[in-house]
Order: structure tokens, then C-alpha cells, then sequence
């Protein structure tokens, strides 16, 4: 996301929606003293007062914000100098505050504890919010101030982030749609106003989907192979929706499910799988293939009105793929033995069902399940042996902050004394080697109904020299809360993701840039997945793993012997992985790189989406695509044309974690070398000058093939 307020505003409301209504209602105007948004916080590090917070408050700070807003836009337009880079560029950099302020917190507690009223004043604020940033982003006079000093910006003598900053904000504008024609501009207002309405509606349902799809099991007989702990937590959703005496599994957003792995009810996993499967596709009031048609008919349209051929070529124009060809390039050479591998497990699967006695074919239900089997069998371990050992608690400060510590000498000191927004939350002064505080840090580990699914980092306050801010972010997971006076134990890849989320963290916090607009994770969205993904080498590192991999109960470390397996067995089921992973991909490009006369009909785009995967090559019966396009999030959002970053920067992270690997590993002369090199430099420099900067040469592929088994 880039800081500079009317460039993120769109961001923001990535997945909001109006009401019919665009109309400000001047009785939420009433400006009340005592609405906490009005002034920056008093707080520490200005953390946000989320104890004064109500949602009466966020409409009335929206509106003035705006206004407010607007009025220091127009005193940069109307001053009479000629245009400086303080009295423009700067200016525009500080303006907005009080409307950076509440859209923040307003939308970071959406996707983290949203409700009703709040979901309410999302779809009303939406399409306000995307007129707001199109008076801004479309005004020829602000545009011409940019552009002159645009044009004589090397003469200007600036040092090279603000030259930079520069060059930022005229694109920006440009890409905004500032050089259209008046009618050209209307339709263009049009368009986004619509997008934002639709977005929301979309995201909205993929919420109210995943909770009304959650599977009702009637006897606990039938959830054979779940912990006890797990049964428990499905009795008490069950209870909180009134079915006393039933068992619900809720579900999470992605196409597989975790409980297919256990659940030895061969139909209950059948039944929970196509519940999954068939979200935002089977009718109803949250079916959201018309929405997302749509949507994908507006992108297309507005990239024809942009002159760009579709909306993939627009997203990837200011990315490192640079465009779709690339992208295209990179995932259909690593489709073919990503599926070959996944035949072969798909192989060994069958033969394990086989030896059971069985004589049934595999499904994808079945794949999780079987796949645990395979596991035991070939490594002498199964998933469920180590959740023991990873106790919440425990993974996040004796491994996450650990292996920080190790690498950066930062240290962590939890904080009572601020308000949270949720009772779940956690709180935690980070602190440099030398007792200079460096940051806040918020950590949210369960699910909840409020919550949206997924796995995210988000800031509350990013830093920025000019704005004399310190970062204040957050991590966000969804661990299924155990019932009272539990241990909360994760699975291995809840492990993973907490370390990849954590180095969003460690991106956000390490910032030490001028200007808001290149704060922390603002780089090209096929970068920023590249340190996060880097963090997860420390998840498995042995010092970090012996130091937190300890039973919950005994606190003994894990055993050797299973350690040495674990670790042995990082290799498998890439295929599967690779492969679900890689379908996603490839349907998010294929749908962003259609003309609006290609787009399906909404009765068509399953069988347009099974199409889209039979002509790439990578379609696979027994493995769906990780998200399937009616509840794929990420490209209702803000990774739409963009979800193949997480394996663009899994090159760079490869060659990386290869170079850790060559120069020591876990020490501190090379986790300052990547703060310093790369981490701290938010977006102020190109970013992949950032990685030759720390590493000393171009991007390797070779690392990540023999990571996956693709060579």
C-alpha cells in the first residue's frame, strides 16, 4: 500500500460497496468533541485509543476528512508560487491526516473485528471514498504543478528519494487517469465508483459465505480422527448457533480445508470438501458470480480507456514482471513439472488406499487425508505429532521473536496499558539493541466470525521521517481458539505462516524512510511477498526450531529423531502445493488478461474457470486451485493480476535463503545486513537494484527448482 493519503484511499476500500444513497446525509456531520479521530492520538507512538473508538465516530471522521482534505488541496492548487517541491509534493504528502487517521483503523478492523453497523457504513462510505480520491487524482490544475516539477526535477537539487517521490506521483496521476479527456474522465469516475461497489459486495459475501456454509455434522461418532480439542471447539460453534447436541466445522477460505486430514469419515470429508468448493457458485444470496463478471467486464474497460490492452497489463506495468508476458513466461515453465510431480504423489496416494483394502478412486477430499498416511509411512511421523510442540504462545516468542533477536538484537517487551480492540490481542514494545524503541507491534491470533479468513500484516501508524512517526503494525492469523483453559497448538503450516507474516513485520518496522508514500511493505506487490517468505527459512533453522519446539505439557524439546524428520520431509507434497497454488495463478491472470467481448456470462464462468485450467496444462481433478474465482479474495482486492507475486518473490527468497546459507546463517552481521540493504529502504529505491544491493548479483532461479523438485 503506498502512504501517500489520496494514492492509498483506493486500497483501502479494495472490497467496500455503497448503499444506493450517494448522497452525504448532513446529520452525520454533527461533529462531537468528543470523537477521538478529530485529534492525532494522545497515546503512545500514537497508537490508536480503540477503547474511545465507537462506530458513531468513523462517519462524521470520514466525512470532515474529506472535507478537510479537499480544502488543503485547494490551497496547493490556488498558491500563487510557483510550484516547489515543499509547497506540492510535500504538501501533499502531509495533507489528509485526519482521513488517514479513521480510514487506518476503519479498515483494519473491518477485515479483523468487523460488525453489522460497520459493515453498513463500509458499503456507504465506498463510493464517497473513490469520488473523494477521483476529485484529487483527476484535477488537470494539481496535475500540470506535478508535472512541472516533474519535468525539472533532476535540476532541482534533490537527494534521490525525493527526485524519486517525484517521479512516483506523476505516474500516479498519469495512471490515474489525469491526462484524459473531460468525457473520457467522466466515464473513467463512473467506472471506480462501480468497481468500489462492487468489490465490497464481493467480499461481503465470501464472509457471509464461509459462515453460512459451515458444515452441521449430527453425532461426534462421525468426527473420528479430530482431537478432542478440535470436537470441542466444533460443539461450541454448533451451541453459539443454537444447535445444541450438533457439531459445526466452520470453514476456512481456502479450497481444502484443515480437517480433511484427520476426519477418517470418508463422506463427511466429501461432504465439508464441495461445501468449500461450491462457495459464492451455488445460488442464493451470497453467490458472487455476477459480481465478479462485473467486475472483471469494468477492469477490462477501464484498461481499454487507460490504452492499455487489458487490466493484467495495466497491474503489472509498475510491478518487476513488468508485464503479462513475463508472468505468463514464468508460470506455464514451472506448470508442467509442478504437475508431473503432483501425478506422481497422486500415484502413491492411490497405492496407499490400496493397501488399505480399498477399491476406490482418489478425490480431492481424500488427498489430506491420505496424504498424512503417506507421510507416516515414508518419514514415521504424521502432522498431528507435532502440534504438541507448537504451542501459540510458545512458536511466537520463543521462535518468531527469537530468531529476531538472534538476527536483528531486537527485543520484545509485551504491554498491558493500551487499549485493545479485541480481547484476543497482544501488545508488544520492540526495542533496537540499544534500548531505542523501534516499534509496536500488535499480534491477533484467532479466528472468529468477525474476522475475515487468511493470514495478513497491517499498519496503524508507518513511519516516516517527515511525519516524525514510528512504525505501530499488526499480524493477523486464524488458529482456531481452543475451548477455556486450553493450549492453543498449531499445525506445522499455521508455524510457517506465522513466521512469514512476522517478516511483513519486520519490512513494516525496520522502515527508516522520509516520506510516507515509501513506508515499510510500499514496493511493487510482486516484492513484498519476497521477505515475508525469506522470514520462514528461520521457522525451521535447528537453533530457532530446538528453541521453541517444545511440548506444551512436559516441555521437553521434540525429540530428534522427529525433528530430523521433519526437516527431512520439507520436500514433501510440493507437487500438490506447487500445483494448487500455480491453478490460482494462472486463473487470476487468464481472467485480467481478457477483453470485456471475452468476458464469460456469469452462468458460464465455472466452466469458462475448468477451461482456463485444461488450456494452461495445469488442470487436475483430485487438486482444485487453491481459491476458485468466487471466493478468490485476493484478486477482489488488491492482488488482482497480482497473486502470482508470492512465487515471483519465492525466486528471489530461494536465492536468498541460499545465501544465509553460504555466509553463516542465523547471525548478526548478516541480519544487519539485510536491514540495512534492503528491509529499511521501504520503497525509496527500485526494487530490485534493493535485492542486487544486498546480495551482490541478479535473481537466480536455480534455488527455487531445487526447492520444489522442478529441475
Amino acid at each position: 500500500m503506498k502512504h501517500a493519503l489520496f494514492y492509498s484511499i483506493l486500497t483501502l476500500i479494495l472490497g467496500c460497496s455503497m448503499s444506493s444513497n450517494n448522497t452525504i446525509n448532513e446529520n452525520n456531520m454533527k461533529l462531537t468533541s468528543d470523537n477521538p479521530f478529530f485529534e492525532k492520538s494522545s497515546l503512545y507512538m500514537n497508537y490508536p485509543p480503540f477503547d474511545l473508538i465507537k462506530n458513531k465516530h468513523y462517519m462524521p471522521a470520514f466525512l470532515k476528512g474529506m472535507s478537510d482534505h479537499l480544502n488543503e488541496i485547494e490551497l496547493i492548487i490556488n498558491i500563487s508560487e510557483k510550484p516547489t517541491f515543499d509547497n506540492t509534493i510535500v504538501a501533499m504528502e502531509t495533507s489528509g491526516q485526519l482521513l488517514d487517521r479513521v480510514a487506518t483503523v476503519f479498515f483494519a478492523l473491518i477485515s479483523a473485528d468487523t460488525n453489522d453497523e460497520m459493515e453498513d457504513i463500509r458499503a456507504d462510505i465506498a463510493p464517497k471514498l473513490s469520488a473523494h480520491s477521483d476529485k484529487i487524482l483527476l484535477n488537470f490544475k494539481l496535475f500540470k504543478k506535478v508535472e512541472e516539477l516533474y519535468e525539472s526535477r533532476n535540476t532541482l537539487n534533490l537527494d534521490s528519494e525525493s527526485v524519486l517521490l517525484i517521479e512516483k506521483y506523476y505516474t500516479d496521476f498519469i495512471r490515474s487517469g489525469a491526462q484524459l479527456s473531460g468525457e473520457e474522465k467522466e466515464k473513467l469516475k463512473l467506472i471506480n465508483t462501480e468497481i468500489s461497489v462492487l468489490q465490497t459486495n464481493f467480499s461481503q459475501n465470501v464472509l457471509k459465505e464461509v459462515n453460512a456454509s459451515a458444515v452441521t455434522i449430527n453425532t461426534r461418532s462421525e468426527l473420528d480422527g479430530l482431537s478432542d480439542g478440535a470436537i470441542e471447539s466444533a460443539a461450541n460453534e454448533a451451541l453459539s448457533r443454537g444447535l445444541e447436541g450438533k457439531y459445526v466445522i466452520a470453514l476456512k477460505n481456502t479450497s481444502g480445508q484443515p480437517s480433511l486430514s484427520s476426519l477418517k469419515n470418508r463422506s463427511i470429508r466429501e461432504k465439508i470438501h464441495k461445501a468449500s468448493l461450491s462457495r459464492g457458485s451455488r445460488g442464493g444470496d451470497f453467490d458472487n458470480r455476477k459480481i465478479l463478471v462485473k467486475v472483471l467486464k469494468l477492469r477490462a474497460e477501464k484498461a481499454l480507456l487507460m490504452g492499455y490492452e487489458n487490466h493484467a497489463a495495466y497491474v503489472l506495468e509498475t510491478q518487476t514482471a513488468q508485464n503479462p508476458q513475463n508472468v505468463n513466461r514464468r508460470l506455464s515453465s514451472l506448470s508442467p513439472k509442478s504437475l508431473l510431480n503432483a501425478k506422481k504423489e497422486a500415484e502413491d496416494l492411490q497405492k496407499m488406499i490400496k493397501s488399505e483394502g480399498k477399491d476406490f478412486k482418489l478425490a480431492s477430499w481424500d488427498w489430506d487425508f491420505y496424504t498424512e498416511k503417506v507421510r507416516a509411512k515414508r518419514y514415521s511421523f504424521d502432522a498431528n505429532q507435532l502440534k504438541p510442540y507448537f504451542e501459540m504462545d510458545n512458536v511466537l516468542q520463543n521462535g518468531v521473536f527469537y530468531a529476531a533477536t538472534m538476527l536483528f538484537g531486537i527485543t520484545f517487551k509485551e504491554r498491558f496499558d493500551l487499549p485493545l480492540y479485541h480481547e484476543d490481542v497482544r501488545v508488544f514494545e520492540v526495542f533496537n539493541e540499544d534500548n531505542s524503541v523501534l516499534a509496536l507491534f500488535l499480534f491477533d491470533g484467532y479466528a472468529r466470525t468477525t474476522k475475515r479468513g487468511g493470514a495478513w500484516m497491517n499498519a496503524y501508524v508507518s513511519q516516516s521521517e517527515l511525519k516524525d512517526n514510528l512504525p505501530v503494525v499488526a499480524n493477523h492469523q486464524n488458529v482456531v481458539k481452543p475451548p477455556k483453559g486450553e493450549p492453543a497448538l498449531m499445525s506445522f503450516d499455521e508455524v510457517i505462516t506465522m513466521f512469514h507474516e512476522f517478516g511483513h513485520a519486520l519490512h513494516g518496522m525496520f522502515s527508516d524512510v522520509k516520506y510516507p508514500y515509501f513506508s515499510g511493505t510500499s514496493v511493487p506487490r510482486d516484492f513484498v511477498e519476497y521477505p515475508s517468505q525469506v522470514n520462514e527459512m528461520w521457522a525451521v533453522w535447528p537453533s530457532v526450531l530446538k528453541n521453541y519446539a517444545v511440548h506444551y505439557k512436559t516441555g521437553k524439546a521434540m525429540p530428534k529423531e522427529l525433528l530430523d524428520k521433519v526437516l527431512s520431509a520439507q520436500k514433501f507434497n510440493q507437487g500438490f502445493s506447487t500445483t494448487e497454488y500455480l491453478a490460482s495463478s494462472i486463473l487470476d491472470q487468464s481472467l485480467h488478461q481478457l477483453k470485456p467481448s471475452d468476458i464469460p456470462e456469469a452462468q458460464n464462468l465455472m466452466e469458462f474457470e475448468k477451461n482456463i485450467l485444461i488450456d494452461a496444462g495445469i488442470s487436475f481433478e483430485v487438486i482444485p486451485p487453491r481459491y476458485r474465482s468466487t471466493y478468490f479474495s485476493h484478486i477482489i482486492g488488491g492482488y488482482s493480476a497480482g497473486y502470482y507475486s508470492y512465487i515471483w518473490s519465492e525466486v528471489l527468497d530461494a536465492d536468498t535463503v541460499e545465501w544465509f546459507k553460504s555466509n553463516g546463517g542465523l547471525t548478526r552481521k548478516n541480519g544487519d545486513r539485510f536491514r540495512a540493504a534492503l528491509l529499511s529502504k521501504g520503497g525509496s529505491k527500485d526494487a530490485i537494484q534493493l535485492f542486487i544491493d544486498f546480495k551482490g548479483s541478479e535473481p537466480n532461479i536455480q534455488p527455487l527448482l531445487d526447492r520444489k523438485g522442478l529441475n
